[in-house]
């Protein structure tokens, strides 16, 4: 059945007339004015989001190894040791070393990325990971081994720190701490990968079964040589190098309407000191740091704070030594110890997506306080029931809950709000090299938590190892409430002009004054003309 034509109209199925004079009329010519615009913006926006969330995800594959490490390690130990014939202490600096090693590649990391960029920097941190991992994975004694430790340390050091930052500087303001959540979420799939690796391999020799752990640590890095081919370079870095067309560019791509774009890299060449050509008298980095301003300060103390109360509070001997923890229990049974440790590695992973979710609705500030308080009601179970009651079904109950409690209110809070804060607070001009020194304090916590645990586990007992870590947390949240503002919502420059008012730091949630936003606008306004 078709249309009929009568003259210049035509004539529907009913043979009702559809011309102009007909009270019938086609449904396209009731269409509002601008409707195509309109589609064409919904269709602009739809793959700016999937543009930006392809970026974060793939930049985000480094943090999967160092996840892996973490995770694989717990388990892969028993057996090195029975392999390996190595004593209690090579067990503590084989695992803690990686995060001692790491540093190196956290404070080299920032300065390579300023003068590389972000994207290859990344690059260099995957190659010299997976050399590390090969060099492991062959190694026929003890030396050759903490050989390739060494190097996976500097390439996760490398890896883990430049992620964050780039997906904060390529990220709208509005999904920034939603996608700079991203490694943190990867940092959890490792770990679970590397307790499904340990369960899925432990049948084998002793002297295979381990190694084959370590090398299919080798393949998350394999995937970032095809992330290079699609992930831009950052935007900022980009105006950092005076290459603004490029920058332009990559924020075409990354915002949602061409009025963003230009209102995005005016704020940037104004944060950059590049705008209008006002250049100023340039003060090294590192002098920057060494000697910073009253704001730079504030800044490093609440980014290099958070970083090291994420790893003294404990998450590392929570995750590491899992195992260790389960045979205090009552747990004895290799097999067994490692299915409890996939368990605790499900829920640190599914309870990352609580974070993802919430983070740019309720903020940061609002899950940390929920993060610190629940961990330090966890930490402090853990040790009462260990200390409390024999060892029995009972207490491997309510050690596996405890467990999985503490890493899932990690997860919610301090886990993943730590790496969007370091990544989001710092002035661009420092940001890679300010950053670096958070992880840093990070690795340097983290390593002296994975090389003493066991020993001080001898010392004063499991038991009293959490009640430590509890004391450790409490002090978290009054951090928190002291030194951790809300940046939720504001872009990277407004972050910067937040930190420089000496008066709105009082643990509140704080705002931009009126006529700060004026002025800003102004600024941003005469730098668009």
């Amino acid at each position: 059945m078709g249309f009929q034509q009568h003259g210049n109209m035509e004539v529907g199925l009913s043979g009702i007339t559809l011309g102009t004079k007909n009270k019938y009329k086609r449904m396209n010519s009731e269409l509002p004015e601008g409707y195509d615009d309109v589609l064409h913006q919904e269709a602009r926006r739809n793959s700016t989001r999937k543009y930006v969330i392809a970026c974060a995800f793939f930049a985000s594959l480094n943090n999967v190894l160092l996840g892996y490490d973490v995770g694989v390690m717990s388990g892969a130990v028993i057996f090195i040791k029975e392999d390996l014939k190595i004593s209690e202490v090579k067990e503590e600096f084989l695992i803690g070393i990686l995060s001692i090693v790491s540093l190196l590649g956290s404070l080299g990391g920032g300065r390579t990325s300023d003068i590389i960029g972000r994207k290859w920097t990344m690059a260099i941190a995957a190659v010299i990971f997976q050399i590390g991992s090969l060099i492991m994975t062959l190694a026929p004694s003890f030396s050759i081994l903490m050989v390739g430790r060494l190097l996976a340390g500097v390439g996760i050091g490398f890896g883990g720190l430049i992620a964050p930052i780039y997906i904060a500087e390529i990220s709208p303001n509005t999904t920034r701490g939603f996608l700079t959540t991203f490694p943190e979420i990867f940092i959890n799939l490792g770990i679970l990968l590397g307790y499904v690796s340990n369960y899925t391999f432990s049948g084998f020799s002793p002297h295979i079964n381990w190694r084959i752990m370590l090398a299919v640590g080798i393949l998350p890095s394999v995937f970032i040589g095809f992330a290079l081919f699609i992930i831009p370079e950052s935007p900022r870095w980009l105006v950092m190098q005076n290459r603004i067309e490029e920058a332009r560019s990559v924020l075409l791509k990354t915002n949602e309407s061409d009025r963003e774009v230009e209102e995005r890299l005016a704020e940037i060449q104004q944060a950059a000191g590049l705008a209008n050509c006002e250049k100023y008298e340039e003060k090294p980095v590192w002098y920057e740091l060494l000697f910073p301003s009253p704001s730079l300060r504030r800044m490093m103390i609440t980014g290099i704070g958070i970083q090291c109360f994420q790893q003294i509070s404990g998450i590392d001997a929570t995750v590491y030594y899992s195992p260790e923890i389960f045979k205090a229990a009552g747990i004895e049974d290799n097999a067994k110890l490692l299915a409890a440790t996939v368990v605790v590695g499900v829920t640190k992973t599914l309870f990352i997506l609580v974070a993802i979710f919430l983070i740019d609705k309720k903020g940061r500030r609002p899950l940390l306080f929920v993060s610190t308080i629940g961990m330090t009601i966890c930490l402090f179970s853990i040790g009462a029931s260990l200390s409390l009651f024999p060892q029995g079904s009972f207490v491997i109950a309510l050690a596996i809950l405890f467990v999985c409690g503490n890493v899932a209110f990690f997860s919610v809070g301090l886990g993943p709000v730590c790496w969007v804060l370091t990544s989001e607070i710092f002035p661009l001009r420092v940001r890679a090299q300010a950053s670096s020194l958070g992880a840093v304090g990070n690795r340097v916590c983290s390593g002296l938590v994975a090389m003493s645990f066991l020993s001080v586990s001898r010392a004063i007992s499991v038991a009293g190892a959490f009640f430590v870590f509890a004391a450790i947390s409490s002090l978290a949240i009054v951090f928190v409430y002291m030194l951790v503002p809300e940046t939720k919502g504001k872009s990277l420059e407004q972050i910067e002009i937040m930190f420089k008012n000496e008066h709105e730091r009082q643990g509140s949630e704080m705002e931009l004054g009126d006529v700060e936003i004026e002025q800003f606008v102004q600024d941003k306004t005469v730098l668009t003309n």
